[in-house]
Parts: C-alpha cells; structure tokens; sequence
C-alpha cells in the first residue's frame, strides 16, 4: 500500500465498504486459473489481500496472462520486472489496454491505482473474472482451466423474419394482452345509478 496514512471518520467508512467487497473464495480461484494459464513461472501469492497485491503490482503477471489469452500477435510486448513506481503503474495500463481490446467492457475494468496502491482489490477481482468469462465464451482454444470458474457470456442470436412472417405475427394476439372470451359488458349494473340535486 501507498505511504498514506490512516483514515478517519467517513473515509473509513467508505474504505471498509470497499475491502467488504474482497472475495477470499475468488482470489484462490483466480490463482489457480493464472498458475494454469501462465504455467509455474509466475508462482504463487501469499493468501490473502495483500499477498495478492504485491503479486500482481508490478504488472508482469497480469502481461504473461494476457499475452497467454491472445492467439497471435501479444498485446504486451516487453514485460520486465521493475521497482520503479512508474513502470509498474505503466505495465498494468498496458494490461488494462490489451484487456480492452481483447474484449472486457470499460465499466469492468479496474484504474491502476485500484491495484498498485491497494485501493479496491475487488476491482482488481472483477476484472480478472471478467476477463476469464470472455476467454470461456470465445473458445479459441487458449483458455486454460476449468470452464465451470467463470460464467459464459451471452452470445446475440440474431434473427431475420421475412416480411410475410412479420405480416402474420400482426394478426396474432399475445397472451399477455388477455383475452375475455367474447364477453362485454352490455346489460351490466353496478348499483344505483349517481343522484345529482
């Protein structure tokens, strides 16, 4: 975590709203999938959220898994460990950004410093599992684990009616509009009729 020191009062609050959001039970299988994914070269975190932090902080095993999920060309090309600060804030960006183009929605994508300094892990979580639902859904023969961690996105099921088809679905009454069988209300009373003096 960054040199900040602690928090009082509402941020606190906030900031323990946020780490409530941390999934231990995610984490374990987020590791297994990059350890399957990556191989043994990129080891294995200490359990726990900080163990996962400094795991992934400097960006390098977040590039061998997104390398490792694109069948061509690699989107990060240079993958170096480094402790400068701004190398590793560059390699996650550069994570960030190749997970954009392979496919993760901006509104799933963690910011950098939600990683490097620790601010929200469950970001950095969401993420990940994003990433690995979109590797399950397009089934190009790179994802390895178990297809039963991540959900599979919907895939659109485009139809097309001829305009025959469209002409006969007009006449067709749903049944959600109901029906009444014939019935009306002709010769129905429902008591005295308003007095008006």
């Amino acid at each position: 975590m960054a040199n900040k020191g602690p928090s009082y009062g509402m941020s606190r609050q906030v900031q323990d709203k946020i780490d409530s959001k941390y999934d231990p039970e995610l984490e374990q299988i987020l590791v297994e999938w990059i350890n399957r994914q990556c191989g043994a070269s990129v080891g294995k975190p200490e359990a726990g959220k900080t163990g996962f932090q400094a795991w992934l902080k400097d960006g390098c095993v977040l590039g061998e898994l997104i390398n490792s999920l694109s069948p061509g060309d690699k989107p990060v090309k240079k993958i170096q460990s480094s402790t400068m600060a701004f190398k590793q804030m560059e390699q996650i960006a550069q994570f960030l950004g190749a997970a954009e183009k392979y496919g993760v929605t901006k509104t799933d994508m963690f910011q950098t410093v939600d990683l490097w300094e620790g601010k929200d892990l469950a970001a950095v979580q969401r993420t990940l599992s994003a990433l690995g639902s979109l590797a399950v859904t397009k089934d190009e023969g790179t994802y390895n684990g178990d297809p039963n961690w991540f959900f599979k996105k919907a895939i659109e099921n485009k139809r097309d009616f001829s305009d025959d088809q469209l002409k006969a679905g007009k006449n067709v009454i749903g049944l959600q509009m109901g029906s009444n069988k014939g019935a009306s209300q002709e010769g129905m009373s429902y008591g005295r009729p308003r007095q008006i003096m």
